[in-house]
């Protein structure tokens, strides 16, 4: 059997819902997977359910924004405890500083003579993580743009007149966050963040494992991280971040990483819940 462990749904900035995204990993054939939305676990709940009822298992995780040295890093957290109060509190936080984010964009989109109001981006996107892409598709669907791509391109990249930076936890925050909640921390295609220097700082900070496979790595990009995983003693593992159909295709099971590896992430997060329960009972006593 295999695993991805890096989906998307309309909780954050994929197409697909908790429900769907379910379903396309039982047709392609998946052992598991994993919900990694942005900065939230809002989808979670649904999606453990319908992972149920297809008969696969299901990972409640979240893709937090971090950065280290002054680069963005992108850490996952796997098995997370959605009742847990921290996760809870910072997730929020997360959650509105994405929507004033959202409010800048409009604001300066306007200031460029396009009437877009932030409203209907929170309309288009009705959820409480909104992103980049929502903005995109707003004005792709009000006919300001032909296409996500032109939007990027012409306003919303880096650099362009529409941009505005994300707030971000420090990468050692974001890990102890991680693990507080009960779950395993993995930095996210490693090859996108283009600082490999920082994955044995990161391991230094709690790292558990390193996303190896993604759909954006090649084949030399994946066994350097292999490579590099091993030599840091981190968890190897996987996944296609799909965002369903935001991106053209659907990229689910595209990426299918071997049951074992899955395994031993499974294992670690026991042993991460177990020493928070040893932690928790001392702290009492």
């Amino acid at each position: 059997m295999f695993a991805d462990l890096h989906l998307h749904s309309h909780f954050s900035d994929g197409t697909f819902t908790p429900e769907e995204v379910a379903d396309r990993a039982r047709r392609c054939g998946l052992g598991a997977a994993a919900l990694t939305d942005h900065d939230t676990v809002e989808g979670g709940a649904r999606f453990l359910k319908a992972c149920s009822e297809e008969g696969i298992e299901g990972v409640l995780g979240a893709e937090l924004t971090a950065e280290e040295d002054d680069t963005e890093v992108h850490i996952l957290g796997y098995f997370l405890d959605p009742t847990h109060a921290r996760l809870s509190t910072e997730l929020a936080a997360c959650q509105q500083t994405r929507q004033d984010r959202i409010r800048q964009m409009a604001a300066k989109l306007n200031d460029l003579g396009i009437p877009l109001r932030a409203e209907a981006v929170f309309e288009l996107a009705q959820c409480q993580s909104p992103g980049r892409p929502h903005v995109a598709r707003a004005l792709v669907t009000r006919g300001h743009c032909r296409s996500l791509d032109e939007a990027f391109q012409r306003f919303l990249r880096m650099g362009r007149p529409a941009w505005v930076p994300k707030r971000r936890m420090s990468a050692a925050f974001a890990i102890d966050l991680i693990h507080d909640a009960g779950g395993v921390a993995v930095m996210a295609h490693p090859a996108l963040t283009r600082k490999d220097s920082l994955i044995p700082k990161l391991a230094d900070f709690g790292l558990d494992g390193l996303e190896c496979w993604h759909t954006k790595h090649t084949a030399a990009q994946t066994d350097r991280y292999l490579a590099q995983a091993n030599e840091c003693r981190l968890l190897i593992t996987g996944g296609s971040d799909c965002h369903g159909m935001s991106k053209g295709r659907p990229l689910i099971g595209s990426v299918r990483l071997p049951w074992h590896y899955y395994e031993e992430l499974k294992e670690a997060a026991a042993r991460r819940k177990a020493a928070n329960l040893v932690d928790q009972a001392a702290a009492k006593s």
